[in-house]
């Protein structure tokens, strides 16, 4: 071991608990001199044995927990376990015809500060922790000992790197060739383009997966609204599922180019499919000038996240009621809201609330039908109440 973290007295009980964060106010004394990344034993102010974990000096999160096992090493064998088991786990929950998924969530998966997904024959990791970037050898060998056709991109280039101490990276990690520009996955049957080396996180919001699936039951037949669509996930499957009209908005032409190739794809019609460019919020907007035009039986707002600290949280809450207010004013009778929240900052219970007063200004009743969290491949360690992000309400018109 490069060191040695003792906690405070009574400042153990998170760890105790199995939650694999320790903040600096928690650590009594350092023993060594263990450097960025190192791992470092975590101990009790007895002595006992806490955790084993990734030292992070730059951080408020200073240590980022392994393993709560004293006999386990951090080497090339446990990696290989972590990785096997997560795919293991994957293959039980992924539905049929899927070949786009999350296969390590971070903390919620045992390996702090790394992300993997799986697009078709390429993995796409973003290592954003201090540990992950200096294990990044030993993830690298053992990806490939676990998927020996796949090739290998690193995406991390995150901002939260910066609290680390590290620096935005991004390349080819293994493999002979550059990923394609257009690769194309599967997701419940459906053909997508992902651009994993442009494009929005690692390439795609496979987190969505499940909420993407719900929308079909409320659209065949209906006007679909599609707002902040990226790619068009939510309005591709709302196409499939029989929709007689969608319009994507989104803030990027690229996005939007690649939606109507994703309709193509598919062999689905574009002809009642509209993309239009733009600022969301003022789209909304302009929408209430001319509301009896512009109704919709299906709204969908998946907006980016809003909140990236406690201090922005206030300001977040103004943006979430704001286009939910937008939003249920343009809804024909008995029409279903499809309304988002990935900031992990902002509670399921705070984005009910948030949603309940927009609509409430928009002088209009609606009642949760369905709620919606991220997909299983993206699951949440109980004892890291951090690891549910994503939360939606699929909510409908009463009035």
């Amino acid at each position: 071991m490069a060191g040695q973290l003792i906690i405070k007295q009574g400042k153990e009980k998170a760890l105790l608990r199995k939650h694999p964060w320790v903040f600096t106010g928690a650590v009594a004394k350092i023993k060594g001199k263990p450097g960025l990344g190192d791992t470092v034993d975590v101990l009790d102010s007895k002595g006992q044995f806490l955790g084993r974990a990734a030292y992070s000096p730059h951080s408020q999160i200073c240590a980022r927990v392994w393993t709560f096992n004293a006999q386990e090493t951090i080497d090339l064998a446990f990696f290989q376990r972590r990785f096997a088991r997560a795919q293991r786990m994957r293959e039980d929950t992924l539905p049929e015809h899927t070949t786009g998924y999350r296969l390590i969530a971070g903390e919620s998966d045992g390996l702090p500060g790394i992300t993997i997904d799986i697009y078709a024959n390429w993995i796409v990791c973003q290592l954003l922790s201090a540990g992950a970037e200096l294990q990044r050898g030993l993830i690298v060998e053992s990806l490939r000992a676990e998927f020996p056709n796949h090739s290998i991109y690193e995406r991390s280039d995150v901002d939260v790197r910066k609290k680390e101490g590290l620096t935005p990276v991004t390349g080819l990690l293994h493999g002979t060739e550059q990923p394609p520009a257009e690769l194309v996955i599967e997701e419940n049957g459906l053909k997508l383009y992902v651009d994993i080396v442009n494009g929005h996180k690692t390439g795609y919001y496979l987190d969505q997966r499940d909420a993407r699936q719900a929308i079909k039951k409320y659209a065949k037949g209906k006007r679909v609204l599609n707002c902040f669509s990226y790619t068009g996930g939510f309005g591709l499957y709302a196409a499939s599922a029989g929709a007689r009209y969608v319009r994507n908005l989104d803030m990027s032409q690229p996005a939007l180019d690649m939606a109507a190739k994703n309709l193509q794809l598919n062999n689905l019609t574009s002809s009642h499919v509209e993309h239009v460019q733009g600022d969301v919020f003022q789209l909304l907007r302009d929408y209430q000038t001319n509301p009896e035009q512009e109704k919709f039986d299906v709204i969908v707002l998946d907006p980016p996240k809003f909140v990236d600290s406690k201090a922005s949280l206030t300001r977040a809450c103004r943006g979430y009621k704001d286009i939910n207010r937008l939003a249920a004013k343009l809804l024909n009778p008995g029409g279903v809201l499809l309304t988002f929240s990935c900031s992990g900052l902002l509670s399921t219970e705070l984005f009910q609330k948030v949603v309940a007063d927009g609509v409430l200004d928009a002088g209009r009743d609606m009642q949760i039908i369905e709620r919606t969290f991220q997909a299983a491949d993206h699951p949440v360690f109980l004892p890291y109440p951090e690891g549910l992000y994503l939360k939606g309400l699929i909510v409908r018109l009463m009035n």
